[in-house]
């Protein structure tokens, strides 16, 4: 997927989005053929003539001020993220791709894994930007599925999210969390820094799951943070946990994720019971023991 495709799908999306009512505009005398906001109004919104947006859309104008790119994220209404998406399409020098800097695989740092190790019993689990599964301790195991069992590239959210009957199991919410894995994809991409091995991902998820075709084309954005998730085991049923994300600095955007339950809820006596009882296989262990390779 090329630069100038990636914005004009970025910012039709996001027209699309929005109500021309709540910015003001009456009622069409005509019906609308899409959904959202026409061009000729985004760009009346921003201050700009229709012929510079529609160019600007296509991806035909480079060199773009800064008081247009904000008119038109104001016009368009979008969040922080959003924002910044924008301006990775539109900002950087228009020959060719620059090489992504994950390409150079850096290891996962010792200290890293002796954190995630100590965090036990708190699951936790270390990913990058992909949402490749880097590192992971026992009580993640217990709690998710058994990443040591499964080779590098099937140990991966996404792929395990919208390709692995299991995950629609242990999510009884399954939307709720492939929403945002999707729009967290989304955030990642970026058509004008090389990285083959996303693209790699979201080539087969595309064709391999028309439920994450469909949340791709919506074009999302959605960065980890904190939340809450409902997650089934056959053991003890469902739990309701929170969860934290810790970016991991220097590390090329890996960022560790972690699952507690409310002090006293049933949850926390779920987990607990969870997590006492079960047993991890010696496979597994040896495999998250294991210096991963890829990144």
């Amino acid at each position: 997927m090329n630069t100038p495709t990636s914005l004009r799908e970025f910012l039709t999306s996001r027209r699309a989005q929005i109500d021309p009512a709540s910015v003001g505009l009456p009622p069409s005398p005509v019906a609308r053929r899409s959904p959202g906001l026409r061009r000729e109004e985004v760009a009346t919104l921003a201050g700009v003539s229709v012929d510079y947006y529609a160019r600007l859309e296509q991806g035909r104008i480079g060199n773009i001020s800064d008081d247009v790119l904000s008119a038109i994220e104001n016009a368009l209404r979008l969040e922080p993220l959003e924002r910044e998406h924008f301006r990775s399409l539109v900002g950087a020098p228009k020959p060719g791709k620059v090489r992504n800097k994950r390409a150079a695989k850096p290891k996962v740092r010792h200290s890293v894994r002796a954190l995630i190790e100590a965090m036990d019993p708190i699951p936790t689990i270390l990913q990058n930007p992909r949402m490749d599964v880097l590192a992971w301790n026992r009580s993640a195991t217990i709690l998710l599925t058994d990443f040591g069992a499964k080779s590098f590239g099937d140990r991966n959210i996404a792929r395990w999210l919208f390709l692995d009957p299991e995950a629609h199991t242990r999510y009884p919410e399954w939307e709720e969390v492939a929403a945002p894995t999707v729009a967290a994809l989304r955030a990642a991409y970026n058509p004008r820094v090389a990285d083959d091995a996303l693209e790699q991902l979201v080539g087969e998820l595309t064709l391999g799951s028309e439920d994450f075709a469909a949340y791709w084309a919506d074009y999302r954005l959605f960065k980890h943070s904190n939340g809450k998730k409902k997650i089934f085991h056959d053991t003890v049923g469902e739990i309701t946990l929170n969860y934290e994300t810790l970016d991991i600095p220097e590390s090329g955007g890996q960022f560790i994720s972690t699952y507690t339950a409310e002090v006293g809820s049933p949850s926390d006596e779920k987990l607990r019971i969870l997590l006492s009882w079960a047993e991890t296989p010696l496979d597994s262990e040896r495999a998250r023991q294991e210096t991963t390779q890829q990144d």
